[in-house]
Order: C-alpha cells, then structure tokens, then sequence
C-alpha cells in the first residue's frame, strides 16, 4: 500500500466491501471469496468503517477491528484497509467519489449483503451509488426474500442481472446488479457480541 491506500491499474476491477467489521468473522471471509470468483474480480477491498451512521452504538477501536479482520481474512487478492477513516468519509457515496477520483481507470463494484439490500434505500444517496457503481449482492441467512422484495431492489428491476452473467457484471454501465446466492454461513457481528466472543477495549 502507499500511503495507507492499496495498489491497483487501470482497467482492473475491484470490488468494495464496506461495514463496522465489529468484529470480523467467517461469514464476511466467505462472501469476499464468493465475489472475488462469482464477480470476477482483480482484488477485494474492505473497507473498515469509522462508525457506521444508521447505528447508534459506535464499533469498537480501529486498531482492534482491523487486527481482527486481517486475521480472519488471510488472501492475496484482499486487502483490509481503513481507507474511509483516511479520506475522512463516512457516508458510501461520499467514499465512493473519492475512490473514483484517485483511481481513474480502475472499475468499482460495490458488494453488500442480501441483508443491506433490503434497506439500502435508507442510505444517504443510494440511488447515486446504484447509478454510478455496480453493486453485487450476495445472499446471506433469512434475508433471501426481503431483499428481492425491497424498494431498491423494485425501483431497480430493469438494471438486474440474471445470477448467471455474474462474471460479467463490472462489464456493464451502472446501474447494473447481481443478486447471487452464496454457500450459507449464519454468523452475525452482532451474535457474537452478545455470546461475549468479541470483546475489545472502549475507546479513549
């Protein structure tokens, strides 16, 4: 990385994954193994969030959930990055634009769970997010139906793509999606939190 920001060419696709990562488990590594083979990407970025704006209750320490998120996802082509946190962004659309503006060239697709699809339309301009980047869903536990039934998803029924031409779908002009079913995996930040499996120090 140079200065805290991973490498990549032009023309090269990278997908992003953006949450609290509080903390990292299995599930998210599983999923950015699916994207990175069903959406046929370059790299994965994950994006460690300063806090997440929707939730009242702030994450634990930077420092501690990225140590934690390096540990669970161990791959070369994945790269676990405080980038939000050093373009001083909070919000996706607003990280997005920066992203785009230091790496012309590069090819974005924002990846999200089936979970944050189903209230996508909650987020600050997310209907700039659908019209500027390819967003890959990939399906995660109990959240199959509400997803396809959300208001992002309806808005945006022209623009899906058959879960069969997945490989191809940073190839398309957004808005372009791809709702993709994935090996299941039922594990929650928030689970392991309330079973005390994540426990790090408040910040100071």
């Amino acid at each position: 990385m140079r200065s805290g920001f991973p490498n990549v060419r032009a023309g090269q696709v990278v997908g992003l994954l953006g949450g609290s990562f509080d903390p990292a488990h299995d599930g998210h590594a599983m999923i950015t193994r699916e994207a990175l083979k069903r959406f046929r990407l370059d790299q994965v970025w994950w994006l460690v969030s300063p806090g997440n704006p929707l939730k009242a209750r702030q994450p634990a320490p930077m420092a501690d959930r990225l140590q934690r998120a390096r540990a669970v996802m161990d791959h070369p082509k994945v790269r676990v990055t405080d980038i939000e946190a050093r373009l001083g962004t909070r919000y996706t659309a607003r990280s997005l634009r920066a992203l785009i503006a230091r790496y012309p060239g590069v090819r974005f697709v924002w990846l999200m769970g089936a979970d944050n699809l189903g209230q996508f339309d909650q987020w600050q301009e997310w209907r700039w997010i659908m019209d500027h980047v390819p967003v890959g869903v990939l399906a995660r536990p109990q959240q199959r139906i509400s997803a396809r039934m959300s208001k992002a998803a309806r808005i945006y029924h022209a623009a899906r793509l058959p879960s069969r031409h997945s490989s191809v779908l940073a190839d398309h002009s957004a808005p372009a999606w791809c709702f993709v079913n994935v090996p299941m995996v039922a594990l929650s930040s928030t689970e392991l939190r309330r079973k005390g499996n994540w426990v790090a120090e408040p910040a100071k």
